[in-house]
């Protein structure tokens, strides 16, 4: 890695999404999960380690979206996630960062191969529709990144796919935005799980959402 990092800036905001997750409690206990921003000339910098506790800007590789690592290292896993995170950036040149947990509401939808409805008013933010499922696959093979590609196609606007049996990836034009839907999936989730020895969640109509007031 050179004595000098390039987008510090990036690196910076990347790392404190990290903290900021943990501090939402969004994290599972072992911290395990993903970050990854696009970066300038069809780049992008994605963690090295594979558990986001303590994530410094250091700890960022930087890969071309053809793959080519640029600066850092990233292992054989790594480099199967930063395959996945540039196809997405590809298809979706709307998206600007990617996060990756297995927090632990969210996770019981993905488990159950439930999609995570829009009954929460604060889906809004950045996913006023239901999370849809991908049937799980085994990481590293070409129906690992295909199927997650092709939920995200059929369903057009969607910033968050539930990955079956796993976790979650979550979408956003920048960290920030990343990081408060992240946050408010795992809210949602908790709260439906709640709810249902209540009777359920009752429906929240998708064009209500448009019409909330922030």
């Amino acid at each position: 890695m050179p004595d000098e990092l390039s987008h510090p800036e990036l690196r910076t905001a990347v790392a404190d999404a990290a903290a900021t997750l943990f501090a939402h409690g969004v994290m599972s206990r072992t911290g395990h999960g993903d970050l990854s921003a696009r970066a300038p000339d069809d780049q992008l910098i994605v963690t090295e380690p594979g558990r986001l506790r303590g994530l410094t800007p250091g700890q960022l590789a930087l890969v071309g979206l053809d793959g080519t690592v640029r600066e850092g290292h990233i292992d054989a896993l790594k480099a199967e996630i930063a395959e996945l995170h540039a196809r997405i950036y590809r298809l979706r040149p709307d998206i600007g960062c990617i996060i990756h947990t297995h927090s632990a509401h969210v996770l019981a939808f993905a488990l159950a191969g439930r999609p995570l409805p829009c009954n929460y008013e604060a889906m809004r933010f950045g996913q006023p529709q239901p999370v849809p499922v991908v049937p799980w696959e085994r990481r590293g093979t070409p129906e690992w990144i295909e199927t997650i590609l092709a939920c995200i196609e059929e369903h057009p606007g969607t910033n968050a796919v539930l990955q079956g049996n796993h976790g979650v990836l979550v979408f956003g034009p920048g960290t920030a935005e990343a990081v408060t839907l992240a946050t408010v999936l795992e809210e949602a989730a908790e709260a439906e799980i709640h709810a249902d020895p209540l009777g359920g969640a009752r429906p929240l109509v998708l064009d209500q959402i448009g019409r909330a007031h922030v």
